[in-house]
């Protein structure tokens, strides 16, 4: 396949046409795209760089070019999401040429702001000294303030110090009010509307009479700066001739003005990103960014890297074909010189616990073919859909690590439930009861360690809970009803011949309202997480033995922890598809792609639909050598019991030259 050059205006490279005055042979080292990236000088320009492109390989070789070019260190400025990116981009460029690659000013935003405001931030009432917050000292001042507000109060359940942080940095990150906020993305928060309000108010006012800034004032105070004082705005884009800015998809909309703000007096912008892996909206990316670049900066040359290092074409034809179909994108089509004929594969399974099983079967499989198990990586859209894949890799001693999200059995709110079930099998069970008593309102943990010494010695433990609330002191009115309820709850499930799916329902529907309680900022992720539990519990009939399976140990992150065989093979890696971004394995699986599970039931809007599409285009170009994408053809809603699942509206009606469908059969019995 020809490679293809995509400019929107030719610009001739000023002073570079004797290629015989630079030391590194560019034209041997880059493809023509990337040259053509590498070799341009003045003016904007935007590089759509594909996945796996060598979009970093890119960056290094430019400010190389710049250097060699005549272009003073100082005067290109390197803006990165992280500082180990930046540091390694200029180390590579040091390593090019010279110890000149280390003068080039190179950082992330904030860190680079902080750097301005030290220095000028006396023009907006900032004194030199001014102290930053992180995340946490941001969420210890929200509480102190809470306090003093009269929200802390036992008697009434606010959200809690993280939550109203977050809620605070994501309006600012989106540039929204805060009550616009809470409505698009709180919404559970909104009976709080009021105070919050007035909490965010009163912390704006307690950091400016302080001198602190948190990590969101650094852009934003810095876009007061160069909005308001043209000679420092000049000053600064004198100074830096040349901005480069990576990964531009994942910009928000400060950091899109404080670019437009620093190129005051030149266009010398060029921005490095992909559109179709901008999938952070949450944290409050903005798609339209990278689109609009070309808006902002008029005359801006645009040059697609479409060559990919890293999949066999097989992958990319899945690819390419996904993203084609977006509403709004840059047309770009990616293709390689990597030799093999592997086709992705979509794999059509009964339910979820026949396609965990293929999963695992896969994998040992891939083992036995000479595939180290680090090399294996499974993906999801969201972490609770990995939960019944968790317990059947255990079952089979395979070792994992996740990443993004929780296991299933550490969080809190599964604990919780299965401490109800666990009582019921083993009224004996201290450490169960402890869990479960500590959640009735009026008992803490002094007090149910004594309910503890008696309930578990008697024979009918619901009544010897009934018959001891009376110890529990001055709450014990308050305690009384909690134990009451619980009592009667054990009692049903220890008298009852239900299925383990009926007794978990039955426990579910008594915890939710003390869920709520307990965790008010989250609890609508937490419900989903209880759904998918029950959902798990459909293939039991015995409690016991999916009590057995909840309590194998769970996998750390530790690899002397996790690892059941040869270190030297690794581990399989499971992931949200948000936390594999940059990331590449040589074989991959993609799992529940249905409609209703990837898009999640929470995409509505054309905007979250476009960025979900995304998300699964993220997701296959993860893949070196084999693609799996599996979903269940029965699957469980809550309100409608079993449903027929389809594929993705992502991949539906992609050509099967494209992606071949298998269906799973059982070949044995199921041992």
């Amino acid at each position: 396949m020809a490679e293809k050059v995509i400019l929107l205006k030719t610009q001739p490279a000023v002073g570079d046409a004797d290629e015989s005055k630079f030391r590194i042979r560019y034209a041997e080292a880059l493809n023509a795209q990337q040259l053509a990236a590498v070799v341009h000088r003045d003016g904007p320009l935007l590089v759509i760089a594909g996945a796996g492109s060598g979009k970093t390989r890119t960056l290094i070789y430019r400010v190389a070019r710049l250097i060699e070019s005549g272009v003073a260190p100082g005067a290109i400025l390197l803006l990165t999401f992280t500082r180990r990116a930046a540091q390694e981009m200029l180390r590579r460029v040091e390593q090019l040429i010279g110890e000149r690659g280390g003068q080039v000013s190179g950082g992330t935003f904030h860190s680079f702001a902080n750097q301005v405001l030290r220095q000028y931030g006396n023009l907006i009432g900032l004194k030199p000294n001014f102290t930053i917050l992180d995340r946490a000292d941001m969420e210890d001042i929200i509480n102190l303030l809470r306090g003093r507000m009269g929200l802390g109060s036992k008697e009434r359940r606010f959200p809690k110090k993280a939550a109203i942080a977050e809620a605070i940095s994501m309006a600012r990150n989106k540039n929204r009010g805060l009550k616009e906020e809470l409505e698009l993305d709180f919404p559970h928060l909104l009976e709080h509307e009021p105070e919050l309000i007035s909490l965010a108010e009163g912390y704006e006012v307690y950091k400016r009479e302080r001198g602190l800034l948190d990590y969101d004032d650094l852009l934003f105070r810095m876009a007061e700066l160069l909005t308001g004082h043209d000679s420092v705005r000049r000053r600064l884009s004198d100074t830096y001739r040349y901005i480069l800015i990576d990964e531009y998809q994942d910009t928000n909309v400060i950091q899109a003005e404080l670019v437009r703000l620093l190129a005051a007096t030149h266009s010398n912008v060029m921005a490095v990103g992909d559109d179709a892996q901008s999938i952070y909206s949450f944290r409050g990316a903005n798609f339209r960014n990278i689109m609009d670049f070309p808006s902002l900066f008029p005359d801006t040359r645009i040059i697609k890297l479409e060559q990919n290092y890293r999949s066999l074409q097989g992958i990319l034809d899945l690819a390419n074909e996904v993203i084609s179909r977006a509403g709004e994108k840059y047309t770009k089509v990616l293709f390689t010189e990597r030799r093999g004929q592997f086709r992705p594969l979509l794999v059509r399974a009964a339910d979820e616990h026949m396609q965990s099983r293929f999963i695992a079967q896969r994998i040992l499989e891939l083992r036995e073919e000479g595939v180290p198990l680090g090399d294996i990586a499974v993906l999801f859209r969201s972490s609770f859909h990995s939960f019944d894949l968790e317990l059947e890799l255990q079952r089979r001693d395979i070792p994992f690590v996740k990443r993004g999200g929780f296991k299933f059995i550490e969080t809190a709110h599964i604990k919780d439930v299965l401490a109800h079930l666990r009582i019921v099998t083993n009224p004996a069970d201290a450490v169960s009861w402890m869990r479960v008593l500590v959640l009735v309102e009026g008992i803490g943990t002094r007090s149910a360690e004594r309910l503890i010494d008696t309930i578990i010695h008697a024979e009918q433990p619901e009544e010897e809970l009934r018959r001891n609330f009376g110890r529990l002191g001055s709450r014990a009115q308050k305690a009384a009803a909690g134990c009451a309820e619980l009592a009667a709850l054990i009692a049903r499930l220890r008298t009852g011949q239900g299925r383990p799916a009926d007794q978990l329902a039955e426990v579910v529907q008594y915890y939710l309202p003390i869920m709520r309680d307990h965790y008010p900022d989250d609890y609508p992720k937490r419900e989903r997480d209880l759904e998918h539990f029950q959902d798990l519990a459909e293939r039991y009939r015995s409690l016991e033995a999916m009590l057995a399976d909840m309590a194998l140990e769970p996998p750390s992150d530790s690899i002397g922890d996790v690892l059941a065989v040869d270190p030297e093979e690794g581990y399989v890696t499971l992931s949200t598809i948000h936390s594999a971004k940059g990331l590449e394995w040589r074989v991959g699986f993609v799992i529940w792609v249905a409609d209703g599970r990837f898009p999640g039931p929470m995409s509505v809007r054309p905007e979250e639909l476009e960025e979900e599409r995304r998300l699964m285009y993220v997701a296959i170009t993860r893949a070196r050598d084999e693609l799996y994408l599996t979903y269940p053809v029965y699957m469980i809603e809550r309100s409608l019991g079993y449903v027929m699942g389809r594929a993705s509206r992502f991949i539906e009606g992609i050509d099967m030259t494209v992606l071949p469908t298998a269906m799973l059969q059982e070949a044995d019995e199921e041992q």
